[in-house]
């Protein structure tokens, strides 16, 4: 039988039921707040991220009231990833989210093969090397939840946004083919299309005049896209959600 999550179940043998978050990055941002979320829940949360002060600052918000491990790190980097798997705490991985991408602008003329390239290691190849790692656990646990962070940008592609409509696009397609390959197994799959600016620190600071214009509720809060992850990791296994869209009231599409 597939798992069904129980907030702050618990095994005996093994201990609490552990939810890894990989891409968390600024306070108020969506990796932020993904950790708070399951936190809130009673699972030991272990976090993952490039800036290791950050993650670290994080964890020890979250061992206020909870159970939080910092385990910084590069999801794109294979020999990372496998000290990272090593280091979740005890307990059966019972989520995994991936969070990561780097967005690089410009035009087909304008950006570098290198700039495109990097960005494809950051949003596509750490996205499978990420549920590769995570897998094979989640599956010992008796199944559990992956999830994919997407954009818009993961259906259709706009110059400015070659590199990172590239990625995300094959970032949707990896997803797909998880699921299709360990749904059966166990496995919830799903694949999260934030359309819309998300209302946290990285867009206040690079496009203030953006957040403005966007007006009240115009934008994406952090803490409303992982009440959706939570609710996505407790749906039934008779209705799986396998991909789905978010975006605010005011955004046209």
């Amino acid at each position: 039988m597939a798992f069904e999550s129980t907030p702050g179940r618990k095994n005996e043998q093994s201990g609490r039921d552990v939810a890894w978050i990989a891409g968390v990055g600024a306070e108020a941002g969506l990796g932020a707040a993904l950790s708070r979320r399951f936190a809130q829940e009673g699972l030991t949360v272990a976090v993952t991220g490039r800036n290791a002060d950050r993650v670290r600052s994080l964890t020890q918000e979250l061992s206020r009231g909870g159970v939080a491990h910092a385990l910084p790190g590069d999801v794109s980097e294979p020999q990372d990833v496998a000290r990272l798997v090593a280091e979740l705490p005890k307990g059966p991985l019972r989520v995994a989210v991936f969070n990561a991408g780097n967005a690089v602008r410009g035009t087909p003329l304008e950006i570098t093969p290198d700039q495109f390239e990097s960005t494809w290691r950051s949003s596509t190849l750490a996205g499978f090397i990420f549920a590769r790692a995570a897998v094979p656990r989640l599956l010992a646990a008796g199944g559990g939840t992956l999830l994919f962070t997407g954009a818009t940008a993961s259906l259709r592609g706009r110059g400015p946004f070659v590199a990172f409509a590239a990625a995300k696009a094959v970032l949707r397609s990896v997803a797909q083919s998880f699921a299709r390959e360990y749904g059966s197994q166990g496995i919830h799959v799903a694949h999260v299309i934030v359309d819309g600016g998300i209302d946290g620190e990285r867009l206040r600071s690079v496009a203030p005049q953006a957040v403005a214009a966007a007006g009240a509720d115009g934008l994406l809060r952090p803490e409303a896209i992982a009440e959706t992850y939570w609710q996505l990791h407790r749906q039934h296994r008779s209705a799986w959600t396998h991909e789905l869209d978010l975006r605010p009231y005011k955004e046209p599409f």
